[in-house]
């Protein structure tokens, strides 16, 4: 089992920058796959980044490429999502997620959930 913790959400006019942060814990062997997805009133989940945690390989969601960039601290076991360039459009429950698994760009499978935490962008 895994536990994820995010943290960083916040208020930001358009323009802005956040930093989120997904703290895990509670395994026994790390996540060969973790990512960030959101959550938008109305919308259903989308994928936003996901990483596959033993190498550098990464993918990025094109409405957020160029603008938001996942990565990861191995030493502290923590998953970071640095969002630049914020539009009204990025407003969601942001949430960190986790699988036991090598296709970590299959985003539907998914089974290892934090809480969320919202961010909400102003214009």
């Amino acid at each position: 089992q895994v536990q994820l913790v995010e943290s960083g959400g916040g208020s930001v006019q358009a323009g802005g920058s956040l930093r989120l942060s997904c703290a895990a814990s509670e395994y026994t062997y790390s996540p060969g796959c973790m990512g960030w997805f959101r959550q938008a009133p109305g919308k259903e989940r989308e994928g936003v980044a996901l990483i596959r945690t033993g190498t550098t390989a990464t993918w990025h969601a094109d409405s957020v490429k160029g603008r938001f960039t996942i990565s990861q601290d191995k030493v502290n076991d923590a998953l970071y999502l640095e969002m630049n360039s914020l539009k009204p459009e990025d407003t969601a429950m942001y949430y960190c997620a986790a699988k036991f698994s090598w296709n970590c760009f299959r985003a539907n499978d998914y089974n290892y959930w934090g809480q969320g935490t919202q961010v909400t962008v102003s214009s």
